[in-house]
């Protein structure tokens, strides 16, 4: 009797134990509330990166799903995807956040149709209503451009490379636990606006962790009492925060490429060599070929800088006075004086003196 109720609370602790490790809230008290994205150790060390010597312009038109991947499906066939289609806006949170948006000056061009009409609405109002042919450039500033264009995708999903698990019974009484690995890949790369040189290019590999632990109770208490039982919890990392931390590692990847390439550069050297040398420890795995130094530089000189487009200056008509038309005028011709009359002929015998 004593080993029975012994094995009976054993099993009990067991599920109490299990039941602890969820952390749902009591529904009842109504939906979860909104909160802000919480910042990643991998968001953190973006925002950590060494400054640039000066801010760089770069362009970002998309950056598609290129896997053509769909959600596995559990009983029926599933048309959503397997992974985030916002590929886009990750980029440009993702740029914005470097230092501290001290590296890059982001142009949104994912949307560029939008923003050329919403352009065009201005200059056929001004031209409806003020009669204006040319729109001042005060009411509508030229576009911005950048000497570098950010392309790139999400180019890979692989789902289940590695699987396992691992669990133990004891008359009626045990748990187990499973898990599970996908991968996602991304490509970033920049290319040369004046040139379509492609400048550097990095590939980043993010793993995605499902587990699920579970335990049960199946036994007999009595002779005709039978104890039953089972509580599980599983946890799988959103696929979307591992596609945005894989971004946000491609795109500290990319600082380091071009500082080595020349590209731009840190504002305090030593602390952007330290940021290199890490780089390249984790990239080659501390063993670098010998083929990796010296560095190669693309062909491409001053890729990232922009020169500004200015307006053309218009002059304005000044008003037109008599005072300026006199100026304008050429001199009136003076009258020429009249000759002096010749002198009287001179008489038969006179003498003229």
């Amino acid at each position: 009797m004593i080993k029975r109720t012994f094995n009976t609370m054993a099993a009990v602790g067991l599920m109490v134990g299990l039941g602890a490790c969820t952390t749902l809230t009591d529904l009842s008290e109504g939906p979860y509330p909104a909160e802000f994205s919480q910042i990643t150790p991998q968001n953190r060390a973006l925002r950590e990166v060494p400054a640039p010597a000066r801010r760089i312009t770069v362009s970002v038109y998309d950056f598609p799903d290129l896997t053509g991947q769909y959600k596995e499906p559990a009983n029926v066939q599933s048309l959503s995807r397997a992974v985030s289609q916002g590929g886009a806006p990750m980029l440009i949170k993702a740029l914005q956040d470097a230092g501290e948006r001290r590296w890059f000056t982001v142009l949104d061009r994912s949307n560029l149709e939008s923003l050329i009409r919403e352009r065009q609405i201005v200059t056929e109002m001004r031209r409806i209503y003020r009669g204006e042919q040319n729109v001042n450039p005060d009411a509508l500033a030229p576009l911005d451009h950048s000497g570098i264009i950010l392309q790139g995708g999400i180019i890979g999903y692989d789902s289940n490379t590695m699987t396992g698990g691992y669990g133990a019974r004891y008359l009626g009484v045990g748990g187990d636990r499973k898990w599970k690995l996908d991968i996602v890949t991304v490509s970033l790369r920049a290319v040369s606006t004046n040139t379509g040189e492609v400048l550097a290019s990095v590939v980043v590999r993010k793993p995605i962790a499902s587990i699920s632990d579970r335990g049960s109770i199946f036994r007999y208490v009595a002779l005709d009492e039978l104890l039953e039982a089972e509580a599980g919890v599983a946890a799988n990392e959103p696929k979307q925060l591992a596609v945005e931390q894989a971004i946000e590692k491609a795109v500290m990847a990319l600082i380091a490429e071009g500082a080595e390439l020349g590209i731009w550069d840190f504002a305090h050297p030593a602390s952007g060599s330290v940021f290199i040398s890490n780089y390249r420890a984790q990239k080659y795995r501390g063993n670098p070929p010998g083929t990796a130094q010296p560095v190669v530089l693309p062909q491409t000189a001053n890729a990232a800088r922009t020169v500004k487009t200015r307006p053309a200056r218009r002059e304005t008509p000044r008003r037109v006075t008599q005072k300026v038309i006199e100026r304008r005028l050429p001199p009136a011709p003076q009258p020429a004086e009249p000759a002096p009359p010749p002198p009287p002929a001179a008489e038969t015998g006179e003498t003229v003196g």
